[in-house]
């Protein structure tokens, strides 16, 4: 059997957002991983933890979006910085394929870990062969 080929596609984004806060918004970078049951996004967000973290499921549209609450020290001025920070935010569109009542989120050390579970009828079937 031959091996699915996956193809990247360049889209614009499904959805049009207003943002409120003047800061940096950068495009978290993701695996994905395909099982037999379901598809696996793994998104870099450093410094995000789990109370500002957001998931939303829109119009089969799947949007992460990770805000950092900027640091500072008392009684302290940044003299010199190597990296900016900002916010994460990246949107997927869904297939039917997915089930979207299943979806789990969990964030661990800065990755979020998406598990999107597949319906039934997308689900690989074994079927057994028998002898004549």
């Amino acid at each position: 059997m031959a091996e699915k080929e996956i193809q990247k596609r360049e889209a614009s984004s499904p959805v049009e957002t207003e943002r409120t806060k003047s800061m940096k918004v950068f495009i978290p970078r993701v695996d994905i991983h395909e099982t037999k049951d379901a598809i696996v996004l793994l998104a870099d967000m450093p410094g995000v933890d789990e109370k500002n973290v957001h998931v939303t499921l829109e119009k089969s549209v799947l949007t992460v979006l990770g805000e950092i609450e900027p640091v500072s020290v008392k009684d302290r001025k940044l003299a010199y910085e190597e990296y900016e920070i900002g916010d994460f935010e990246r949107s997927f569109t869904l297939s039917d394929e997915i089930d979207p009542d299943r979806i789990e989120a969990t964030l661990k050390n800065g990755v979020l870990r998406l598990v999107l579970p597949k319906t039934e009828a997308a689900r690989a079937k074994k079927i057994p062969v028998k002898t004549a």
